[in-house]
């Protein structure tokens, strides 16, 4: 449920409906912008929102339960900081982007929150127009965190977690092949031990079986 002051909410009420969106991005290196898609710089408690973005809503779709919404945006690049080379260079991907609707005839009445997720690729034409895929915060729930329990070496031969010195050998990452050809168990990167698919399914043994061992 989304909260707005009952000020904003008489605004929402009216015949005449004067909102824009106004959308603070934060760059990955701390860089932050303030636009509008007003054809007027909009002031908003201590930020100044610049117009000329031009940048259009496009849709937020809110998905259910933990699946990560989408939103889909595009406009014009005629905000000076957002330059091609920039662009060229990824500064601009995973920038933090946090949307509100305020009405700009009277910002100070309140706002609504719109939309808060991450600039996931931002991709420019010749003519300066620019497309961006948003995706919510809920992504965050699908990064991996730690590593993946796997029989196989995670680690690239000649790494740091490896250790060994590549010399143009190929390793298949299994345990063998770190302890017969490269020496190497104490810097092994799996879980050679690890019960796999055929344990779990292995029934219990014909003979000998006393209830909780085989």
């Amino acid at each position: 449920m989304k909260v707005i002051s009952d000020q904003f909410a008489e605004r929402l009420a009216g015949e005449a409906l004067t909102l824009c969106l106004c959308w603070v991005l934060t760059r990955p290196d701390g860089l932050q912008l303030h636009i509008t898609d007003h054809d007027q710089s909009v002031r908003l408690g201590a930020d100044t929102f610049d117009s000329g973005a031009a940048l259009d809503a496009g849709r937020f779709v809110q998905a259910e339960g933990l699946k990560p919404g989408q939103a889909a945006g595009a406009g014009m690049l005629s905000h000076p900081a957002i330059t091609e080379a920039d662009l060229r260079a990824g500064l601009w991907d995973g920038c933090r982007v946090q949307v509100w609707q305020v009405d700009w005839q009277a910002p100070d009445a309140g706002k609504r929150h719109v939309w808060s997720g991450y600039l996931s690729e931002v991709q420019s034409s010749e003519t300066g127009a620019f497309e961006a895929e948003l995706i919510s915060l809920k992504a965050d729930l699908e990064r991996p965190i730690g590593r993946v329990l796997q029989r196989r070496c995670d680690a690239v031969l000649g790494d740091a977690r490896c250790g060994v010195s590549a010399d143009g050998r190929t390793c298949d990452q299994r345990f063998e092949t770190c302890r017969d050809t490269f020496f190497n168990t104490e810097n092994f990167r799996g879980f050679p031990h690890m019960p796999g698919n055929d344990f779990v399914l292995a029934g219990p043994a014909a003979a000998g079986n006393d209830g909780g061992k085989r």
